[in-house]
């Protein structure tokens, strides 16, 4: 109905007034159907939209006369595809007749759904944590701690005591003022705290974050190191391992200092080592980077003895 609408208009005006005439009159629909897929047959039907409408309206008084005058126009269907054409509109007029359906019943209510549609207040007590946002004195301290932490290495005993605090409450993490663009202070002063709070921001959402600021931050013995604690505590993603060790081949080759160079390299070199015989990291995904690096830097021993890995890997 939808397509012939759009090629001729008038015959959804034809269908849609037949449609609601067809409840008395039975064949009427379909009759209007075929007198729809046949304009030039029938004059009456090739006026305007308006005017088909008016005439029929006009012409006939009842739904039975109507029938009887479209039943004298079928009386020479046409043939070939345009009578199957016909057919098939009518088929799929009859299809989309509406039914009337019953209304589904109403599903009793339980004694249990009557309670909690008119619930009543007093039986239901909120239990309010008073202690929320309140942290108390260990907390302060704990916060003036790591400030420190971050401006100057801590005394062992003073590194001790975040990380205790640290393992007992979690969320203190959240709160000690560790944020993710000062974590590379803390790294330089603290690397022990350091790897604790990451530790402790694993789980949320906010780790992401502090991985980026690794990355990002200049190479360093201590950066290392953390890396390295947090490789054998946790399984971190592979994602973040390669990026850091791109960055710090990246370091490792822009630094023009020959003695701070060789020194980088030669730790960064036994760290890879330690990542490739631990199986934290697959090689292969940087085999060709870390070749080059070697292969660049093959007069420092550490490095020749990674390529001789490498190739017993290869």
């Amino acid at each position: 109905e939808g397509v012939e609408a759009a090629k001729h208009p008038w015959r959804l005006y034809v269908l849609r007034w037949a449609r609601t005439a067809s409840s008395s009159a039975p064949g009427l629909l379909a009759a209007a159907v075929f007198l729809a897929a046949e304009p030039a047959k029938h004059p009456l039907l090739t006026k305007r939209p308006s005017d088909a409408l008016g005439a029929v309206r006009a012409e006939t008084a009842a739904a039975s006369a109507l029938e009887a005058k479209l039943r004298e126009a079928l009386a020479a269907p046409p043939s070939g595809a345009e009578a199957d054409g016909a057919q098939e509109w009518a088929r799929v007029a009859s299809l989309r007749q509406l039914f009337r359906r019953a209304a589904p019943p109403t599903l009793p209510p339980r004694d249990a759904a009557e309670h909690w549609a008119n619930p009543n207040s007093e039986a239901h007590d909120v239990i309010w944590d008073y202690t929320m946002g309140k942290h108390g004195e260990d907390a302060e301290k704990l916060c003036e701690l790591v400030q420190k932490a971050m401006r100057s290495p801590l005394s062992q005993p003073q590194q001790q005591e975040i990380i205790s605090y640290l393992q007992r409450d979690a969320k203190a993490v959240h709160y000690c003022g560790a944020s993710a663009d000062r974590l590379p202070e803390l790294v330089e002063n603290n690397p022990a705290v350091a790897t604790e709070i990451l530790l402790k921001l694993m789980p949320s959402t906010k780790i992401t974050e502090y991985f980026a600021a690794l990355v990002n931050m200049e190479m360093s013995l201590h950066s290392m190191e953390v890396v390295n604690r947090l490789t054998n505590a946790v399984e971190l993603p592979a994602e973040f391992i390669h990026l850091y060790i791109s960055s710090c081949i990246h370091s490792c080759e822009k630094i023009e200092d020959k003695y701070m160079q060789n020194r980088l390299v030669r730790l960064l070199c036994v760290f890879l080592q330690s990542l490739i015989r631990n199986g934290i990291v697959n090689i292969q995904d940087l085999f060709i980077e870390v070749q080059a690096f070697c292969i660049e830097f093959s007069r420092i021993r550490e490095a020749a003895g990674l390529f001789r890995l490498l190739k017993q890997i290869e």
